[in-house]
């Protein structure tokens, strides 16, 4: 063990599991706010290999302030139109010279926010439905000193901030989070006219779990009401069934709610996204780092996607209280639950946080003095390998939403 500020503590209050109520949200990966911070990281990837590649080291950017503009359509069924393009503007900062050569990071934001759009949203037109914008400026010289101070083999925290994590999953967590994976992936590959714009909700009253699924139709696969009315009710048993795998609580599965036949209002669009139609988004607005929202939980506000892999606390700190929350919780036995809470210093080194916390729920017959010399010893392992993070999320290991 080494001197790191590492404390654990039991968990005030009770499990998540035990409360009577509990509230868990999934934005999907068309959702507004999700396609800006799929764009967002998609970018970020981009700049650091591209980095990596001319210089030999990750430069000074942040990608994290990408913003969606709606469109406007006119979706029908057998097939609608766009009216009026999403509109994507992907701004931040960046370095564009390096040692006298020019790097042209525009070119590279838009070849890459290009690609994410065409393999995640082939109903989404590039240059047509959709288009794209970029501006970067370049980084702030303060902070590109804490970046770039050479002689530290380990980086320095960009900001004084925090990350939270926390594991296991419950099983309503469990069951948003598996639901819009499933259903944008499997699902949809054989139901073509489920869009990628999917939202789920769920909520846990006692022993009684609601999933509220928000579904975009694509308009070109569903020829009347009839046709969109089985895609409807496709959805419906197959999340049913999804959570049945999950759990053994009563669950019942509602599937755009909003929708009334009689008056013709449905959730029809032509290219599987609400953006199409007044929806806006964000980065940061959404998913937290491990793709869902909590309110049962403690969660940080920073945005993960598009943050610089290699200093920023948002991002780092984040993925990292959560792997080491994961870590925990599969090496010692005896913890129910465990909440992660990494706290940085600017200037200081991110394996050595200001203080990392780790609050437990442990299984009866077990004390927290049980076994807290185990959680702190893995806590510190993880932060001595920190910079593993950063590896993995070039390499496009570590989702970030």
């Amino acid at each position: 063990m080494t001197d790191r500020n590492i404390r654990v503590e039991p968990v005030v209050g009770r499990a998540v599991e035990d409360q009577e109520v509990e509230i868990v949200e999934r934005k999907g990966l068309g959702h507004p706010d999700s396609i800006c911070d799929g764009i967002a990281e998609a970018v970020s990837g981009a700049l650091a290999r591209e980095y990596l590649d001319r210089v030999g080291e990750v430069l000074h950017y942040n990608t994290d302030e990408t913003q969606l503009v709606a469109g406007n359509a006119a979706p029908a069924f057998g097939g609608g139109e766009v009216l009026e393009p999403i509109y994507l503007l992907i701004t931040g900062r960046a370095t564009k010279e390096y040692g006298g050569r020019k790097i042209p990071t525009e070119t590279i934001a838009l070849r890459a926010a290009r690609d994410y759009l065409a393999e995640q949203f082939p109903e989404l037109a590039f240059g047509t439905d959709v288009v794209v914008d970029v501006k970067l400026g370049e980084g702030s010289g303060d902070l590109q000193g804490v970046f770039d101070d050479e002689g530290r083999r380990m980086p320095m925290a960009n900001d004084t901030s925090f990350g939270v994590g926390h594991a296991p999953l419950t099983e309503t967590e469990q069951v948003v989070l598996e639901t819009e994976r499933r259903l944008n992936g499997p699902y949809a590959e054989e139901e073509p006219a489920v869009g990628p714009d999917i939202k789920v909700m769920g909520k846990r009253e006692d022993d009684h779990i609601d999933v509220t699924v928000a579904a975009a139709v694509v308009d070109s696969y569903v020829a009347d009401l009839d046709a969109y009315d089985d895609v409807v009710s496709g959805i419906r048993g197959y999340v049913h069934d999804l959570a049945a795998d999950i759990t053994d609580r009563d669950v019942r599965v509602h599937v755009n709610t909003a929708d009334d036949y009689d008056e013709g209002s449905i959730y029809l669009t032509t290219t599987g996204t609400s953006a199409e139609q007044g929806d806006d988004g964000s980065v940061g607005r959404g998913n937290r780092s491990n793709g869902l929202i909590t309110p049962n939980r403690s969660m940080s506000m920073e945005a993960t996607s598009g943050k610089n892999p290699v200093n920023h606390i948002g991002k780092i700190y984040n993925l990292l209280s959560t792997e080491i929350a994961r870590s925990v919780v599969d090496e010692v036995t005896g913890i129910r639950e465990i909440r992660v809470r990494l706290l940085s210093q600017i200037g200081e080194p991110i394996d050595d946080p200001h203080v990392a916390d780790a609050s437990l729920v442990t299984a009866e017959g077990v004390s927290v003095a049980d076994i807290e010399a185990d959680v702190a010893r893995i806590i510190d392992r993880e932060l001595a390998d920190v910079t593993s993070i950063t590896e993995r999320v070039i390499d496009g290991e570590l989702a970030t939403f």
